[in-house]
């Protein structure tokens, strides 16, 4: 059984990226958007999802710290329900250097808020949320985005009109 994706890769306005985001706002959750010029640079990923996603101040603005305010957003990020993160135009994303590990770390930390459980498999104090995110290409190409995002720790799977991304459940759990 292949886990649920947490990142889903298509073309631009997808009727199904669509549908995910209004469903889930529909659900009270909240739909957050980023222009892919921010996150050409480790340090523009940084600021827009911290300033996006209103992560406190101590935000560290390193790979590990993403991850930990990934996993606990506010109330306030996500309506209490969960969030779609949607990166438009990513097609400047594709061929930076941290394109790959940026998919892994946005993997991580929608797998941990999508938990009930902590690290340790100690019931949260919080119910688990729905936390995906949506990156939409121009020039949508299947096979190259999967060729770019493949790593140990993702599972990744391809269609016709997605590539999807989850971490790899024989790695991380």
């Amino acid at each position: 059984m292949s886990p649920d994706p947490f990142v889903v890769f298509g073309p631009t306005g997808a009727p199904g990226f669509r549908a995910r985001a209004a469903a889930l706002e529909a659900a009270g959750g909240r739909v957050h958007h980023f222009d892919s010029r921010e996150p050409t640079t480790e340090q523009g990923i940084h600021r827009s999802f911290a300033q996006a996603l209103q992560f406190p101040g101590y935000y560290g603005a390193n790979w590990d710290a993403l991850v930990d305010c990934l996993s606990d957003l506010c109330d306030a990020a996500t309506g209490g329900v969960g969030i779609v993160g949607v990166i438009h135009d990513a097609d400047l994303l594709l061929d930076t250097e941290h394109f790959p590990l940026f998919v892994s770390v946005l993997c991580q930390g929608a797998d941990r808020a999508n938990a009930s459980v902590d690290l340790d498999g100690v019931l949260l104090d919080r119910p688990a949320l729905s936390e995906h995110f949506h990156i939409e290409f121009r020039d949508f190409d299947p096979e190259s985005i999967a060729l770019r995002v493949r790593r140990p720790d993702l599972t990744v799977t391809t269609g016709a009109d997605h590539v999807a991304a989850a971490l790899n459940p024989e790695v991380w759990h």
